[in-house]
């Protein structure tokens, strides 16, 4: 029975996450910036933007459970937009929560999972981390740092018998886009269709993941689509330009429709 700490949690991925880990008998804390009223798992409020709020956390989980053994960074925000189109506010914004939220929770945590020579950080990126398409700048700059953000950890903890995964899906049916910022209006109405028409769950990526984190995957791509993507951009790298570059000039041609 592992003891897990997700953020992000009453939502989305979140949700599925602890609802999975809690299925399986796991002890669960669920936290997020609104704490349902009513749960069968531990909830905290968590800001992953505030440092008092993660080392409140962390300080519950010692004197509750004298440790932790899964911690799952998931909390995140949608963003993007094309470049003259987003803002730098913009860019702070989902930079601080995406990035920074990831780097405040594994920076909390490290010390007590060295000390215990066991554990893992588990930090949601998406696919975006590793394929890049046009028009969304922001979140896929974001989600490559959390890539590479996790891979430094993997190696840097690997020591201490710590490991640390990426999970890198693809779209999925999820409420993300309800936290969509930004001016690019076409963008978030293309990316909200693509995400609605996702045949692929919350619940389908959350049992993908636990089963990478039980084999101790460092990278897990979830679903078919972001392994079919990424494999294209690592055997024929200039067929997934030429891809990249078409979604490029259907979006030139949308803007060009609109405005006509």
């Amino acid at each position: 029975m592992n003891r897990v700490l997700v953020t992000g949690a009453a939502s989305g991925l979140g949700a599925a996450l602890v609802r999975r880990f809690a299925e399986r008998g796991d002890r669960v804390l669920a936290t997020d910036l609104h704490v349902p009223g009513d749960s069968d798992v531990t909830w905290r409020t968590l800001d992953v933007t505030s440092e008092d709020d993660w080392a409140a956390a962390r300080d519950w989980v010692a004197q509750q459970w004298g440790g932790l053994d899964v911690l799952v960074n998931n909390a995140g925000v949608a963003g993007g937009g094309r470049i003259e189109l987003t803002t730098l506010e913009d860019w702070r914004w989902i930079f601080e929560i995406n990035l920074f939220g990831v780097v405040r929770g594994t920076r909390a945590f490290t010390p007590m999972l060295k000390a215990q020579g066991s554990g893992r950080i588990v930090n949601t990126a998406s696919l975006a981390g590793l394929v890049h398409p046009p028009g969304m700048g922001s979140y896929n700059a974001v989600k490559a740092a959390v890539v590479a953000f996790s891979e430094t950890t993997a190696h840097e903890l690997a020591p201490y018998g710590v490991g640390c995964t990426a999970v890198c899906p693809s779209y999925f049916r999820t409420n993300l886009m309800a936290s969509m910022r930004g001016s690019d209006t076409d963008l978030a109405e293309h990316i909200g269709k693509l995400v609605e028409s996702s045949p692929i769950t919350a619940d389908d990526i959350a049992g993908a993941v636990l089963e990478a984190i039980d084999r101790g995957d460092d990278l897990v791509l979830p679903d078919e689509p972001a392994r079919a993507a990424y494999a294209l951009k690592l055997a024929d790298r200039k067929a997934y330009d030429e891809q990249m570059r078409g979604i490029a000039r259907r979006m030139s041609e949308r803007m060009k429709e609109r405005t006509s």
